[in-house]
Order: structure tokens, then sequence, then C-alpha cells
């Protein structure tokens, strides 16, 4: 006669069984028969253990090879917890089969505790075990010999870096490319040009390199007379201006002679009448050139050159040195020249910075949204959150697997006195008081007593008529904290991974220590079984544009398995 087994998931296997650190896995047996009669004991390998310590519970079952066997799962050994559930023993005796399981458990306080009776469905025909007492001892410890420690304080761990680094290193980056492109075309010294060296040069230097220049030129060799006068009479021209008289580039041939003679007459200039009639007479066969198409000969035009050499050199020794002032006052105008220049490129810089500045706010802006990029530029503790390093933990037994941007700290919670004994509960959370974001994870498990033994199956009504009580307490709990104009809206809840409860959500209005009135929301989600409550409390203001997005990535990392919570899926 062959034995099957029957996994939840209705795949037969033979004689095996999947434990997990929890021990919340859960093994069917199908012995198929027209009449069964079943015998159920129970048995420990000792009464007293020392505190972290491992006891032994076996349970042996008896039945027809036609029975269904189903054998207790989850923590269902309150007040101990279950370490780990063994693989099923299975041997025959006679026309029958010994079923046998055995289940590890431990107790971290001391005290005499009772394990309560334990349910075995055979045929959907529910068996009880009998309760046990056990005693777990605390360790004794020599003091003379073992010395004794303060508890150490609480130490923040620091947080793992994160690739803030790689963003700081393109903008740094982004900066030196920047300053690069500006240094190199609006602050570098540029190298001179030719133009530009010959124009620093002082009048008559520049005058002299100009004449040189034009007897290296091909005009007389070619014949292009009129090209080489123009130049000739551009230059006497040009130091005069400079030099002399300040219209004598615009200034027609008689007007400037007129000039020249009126300021030699006033004393102001002290040229010789000769050096001016040589002037005049170059530049009336200049515009002869120019005008009338004469072609003076090439000896001509050289000793027209070598009579402007000449009047450049009496004009240069007929004025008189500049003096002291003038040169102050001339290097006074360098150095305000060189300011205005430096001022013109401070501005070039200011703008050119600023331009990139709103160019890649607005460009980002628009990709990202501006809100977005200011909170990144100024910082916001909510985005800070939400692009952190979040933490994905356990807390509570059974636990309540929940990722979070902070790890949640557990909180001292005060029983009241008339349930002292009957319930413990831990209490884990999470307050930004600047954000306002508040996450709470708890766990409440109620005792059993050896009188009571195992509690029965809570019914679906019972569960609704606690979410009821567990919710109206909430909602009052809000109301004395100041919150008003509270709406509620209850409906069913699912984890990713399967584990049903209900979720109490909606909105209200809360009072802020400044006295202000902000919008905000709330999710409260229950989760219940025979001797434990989970839940978890979401609470936000609406004015913050990232506390939707957190509270969503919380509530979508939420698991529970359904053994945790002691839910039967038959």
């Amino acid at each position: 006669m062959n034995i099957k087994i029957a996994m939840r998931n209705a795949v037969p296997v033979v004689f095996r069984h999947r434990s997990t650190i929890f021990g919340l896995c859960s093994l069917f047996f199908i012995l198929c028969s027209q009449l069964s009669s079943a015998q159920v004991t129970s048995e420990i390998d000792t009464t007293n253990i020392r505190i972290g310590e491992q006891i032994n519970y076996k349970i042996n079952v008896e039945a027809d090879s036609t029975a269904l066997v189903v054998f207790p799962e989850g923590q269902t050994f309150t007040p101990l917890e279950t370490v780990e559930a063994l693989e099923i023993d299975t041997t025959k005796r006679d026309a029958k089969f010994l079923l046998s399981r055995i289940y590890k458990l431990t107790q971290f306080d001391s005290g005499v505790y009772t394990i309560p009776r334990q349910k075995i469905i055979i045929d959907e025909k529910p068996f009880f075990t009998d309760s046990l007492k056990v005693a777990v001892n605390t360790v004794e410890v020599d003091t003379t010999k073992q010395k004794l420690y303060d508890i150490k304080p609480i130490i923040d761990v620091e947080k793992s870096k994160s690739n803030w680094w790689q963003w700081l290193l393109i903008v740094l980056l982004a900066i030196a490319v920047i300053a690069f492109l500006l240094y190199w075309f609006i602050w570098r010294k540029k190298p001179l040009t030719e133009e530009e060296e010959i124009a620093l040069l002082p009048p008559y230097d520049r005058a002299k390199l100009a004449l040189s220049k034009l007897d290296e030129s091909q005009y007389l060799i070619r014949s292009e007379v009129k090209e080489y006068y123009s130049e000739l009479t551009f230059i006497i021209r040009k130091y005069l201006d400079e030099k002399v008289y300040d219209r004598a580039l615009e200034s027609t041939t008689a007007e400037l002679i007129a000039r020249l003679n009126l300021l030699k007459d006033g004393n102001q200039i002290p040229l010789s009448k000769e050096t001016i009639l040589h002037i005049e007479s170059i530049l009336q066969r200049a515009d002869l050139v120019k005008f009338a198409k004469s072609a003076p000969n090439k000896t001509l035009a050289e000793m027209d050159r070598t009579t402007i050499d000449k009047a450049i050199d009496n004009v240069k020794v007929s004025l008189p040195e500049p003096s002291e002032e003038e040169k102050l006052l001339d290097q006074k105008y360098k150095e305000e020249q060189e300011r205005k220049k430096k001022r013109k490129k401070i501005w070039i810089t200011v703008a050119i910075s600023l331009f990139l500045i709103v160019a890649t706010f607005i460009g980002f802006g628009m990709k990202y949204g501006f809100g977005y990029v200011k909170d990144t530029i100024i910082g916001h503790e909510s985005k800070e959150l939400l692009e952190g390093n979040w933490v994905e933990s356990a807390y509570g037994y059974p636990p309540i697997w929940i990722e979070t941007p902070e790890v949640l700290k557990r909180e001292a919670v005060e029983i009241p006195d008339e349930y002292e004994g009957k319930v413990s509960t831990s209490v884990f959370r999470y307050l930004s008081e600047k954000s306002g974001i508040d996450i709470q994870v708890s766990t409440t498990a109620f005792k059993v007593s050896q009188e009571q033994g195992k509690p029965k199956e809570m019914t679906d009504e019972e569960k609704a008529e606690d979410f009821q009580k567990t919710s109206e307490t909430y909602l009052k709990l809000l109301e004395s904290q100041g919150n008003k104009d509270i709406t509620v809206k209850r409906e069913k809840f699912t984890t990713p991974n399967g584990a049903e409860g209900l979720k109490v959500y909606g909105t209200m209005n809360t009072v802020l220590e400044d006295g202000s009135i902000k919008p905000a929301k709330y999710n409260l989600l229950l989760f219940r079984a025979e001797n434990v409550r989970q839940q978890i409390i979401l609470n936000w203001r609406t004015d913050d544009n990232y506390a939707d997005d957190i509270i969503k990535r919380v509530t979508d990392s939420i698991e529970l398995k359904p053994d945790d919570v002691e839910e039967e899926k038959e």
C-alpha cells in the first residue's frame, strides 16, 4: 500500500518536506480509506532549559493509511518560539502508520511557561495534544570570576557611500571646462599680431618702420606710382596727425599747409619754412598723381621719399620732449584703459556664467521639472530620502519585511496594567519632523494561559470586528493629537506575496507645532491571526512633492508570509 503526502500546491511528493528558518511551512498527509481511527500524543525531551537553549517537542499521530493528517504550523507554541520544524518521520505499525514530527522550541526570558495544546486535524476532525510545562532558568554568573560590564550605548553606523562623488566629479569637470574656455578666449594674454605690435610703437618709430616697408614694396618696379604716393602721403599725414595737428588725415593739402603755417607763426611748433614747403610740394605732387594721373619718374619719387624721411626727423627734433606731468597723464591714461579692459572682461565672464547657469537650469527644468531641479540645487529632505540608500529589514516577530528610507528604531511601549502579562508589543518607528513622514511598524502578541489552552481559529467575522475596533482606536488617537476633518475609507489590502489584511486610509488636516494647518494623509494596514496582530502606520503631508512616492515604495515593499500571520489556506 502506498502512502501519498500532498503539499499545499497539490503536487505529490514522497516523504519530503521543506522547512524554513522561521518554521512556517506546512505538510499534509493523505491516508485514504473508508473508516478511520487515530491516536495523538506529545512529549518533550526535557522540562528544564536555560535561556536560549532548545527543547524537542514531538507529536506522534497513529492513524489509518486512509486518513488526511495536518500537523501544526507557524508560531502555535507561544509563549515559546519555533526555531525549526523537522521532517515527518513515518513508520508502519501493524495495519496503521505512526507519523512523528519534532519541533525545536526556545525562549529567551526566564520563567515557567506552558506549551499550549496543539491542534492536529485528521480527516477534518480536530485532535488536541496535552499542554506541557517548561521551566526556563537564568544563566548564573560567578561575578568573582567573570566581571560585569555596563550595557554599551547605541552608536550610529555610518551609511554606505552613495555615488554622489561621481556627480561631484562631473560637476567639477564641467566647471573646469567652462573656466578653461573663459580663460582661453577672454583672460589669456594672446600673442600680439604684427599690426598690434606696430600699433604699440611710438609715432616716430612707427613712421620710420612704415617708410622701410614702403622701400621693400614693389610699387615703383611695377609702375604703381599712385599707390606709392598714397602710402607715402599717408605716412606723413598720420605722423603729423599724432604729433602736430589732430585733423591732418581728413584735411586737404591746402588746409593742412595753412594749419602748419598758422601753428608756426603762433610759435606753437618750431618747424622751419623750408620743411613746410617740402611737405607742401610732395603733397601737391601726390594730388596730381592721384587725381590728374600725373606720372613722375622713379628718381623723383625716391627723392620725395627721402624728403618725407627728413621732414619726419625735423618734426621730431623740433617738437619738445613731453614733460613729467604729460608722461604721468599718459601713464594714468594707459592704466585707465587697462582697468576698462579688465572690467569689460569681468562683465563678459559674469554674463557668460549667468547665461550658462540659466540655460542649464531651464534645460534640466524642461526635462525633469523646475521644482525637482530647484530641490536638487537647494536641497530637500524628502527628495534625499527618496533617492538615498533604502534599508530592507524585518521587524517584530512574526517578522514584517519592509523597505524604508531609514532604519526604524525601536520605541518603548507602555502596556496598561489590565493587559500586563497578557500581551507583548514591539513598535519600530521613523519620524521626520521636517517633512512630516511617519512610518510605524508594530506587532502585538496575545499570550495564551494554560487554562485557555489553544485558541481557536479566528473567523472572518471575528477578524472584521477586531479590525474595526483597532481602526477606531487609531482614529481616536489621531483626533487626540489635534488632527481635524478626518475622512475614513476601508478596503481589502493584499501584500505582493499574498498576505491579506485591511487598509484604512483617508485625509486629514494636521496642526503643526507653530500652529499652522497642513493637509495630510494616513494609511493604517492591519493583519490579524489567532494570537498576533500586526499593523503598519504611514502618515505624510500632501504638500510634499516626494512623500507620495516614498509611501508608495514603502507600501509596495511590505511582505508578510501567510504562515507568519497564521492564516491557513486549505
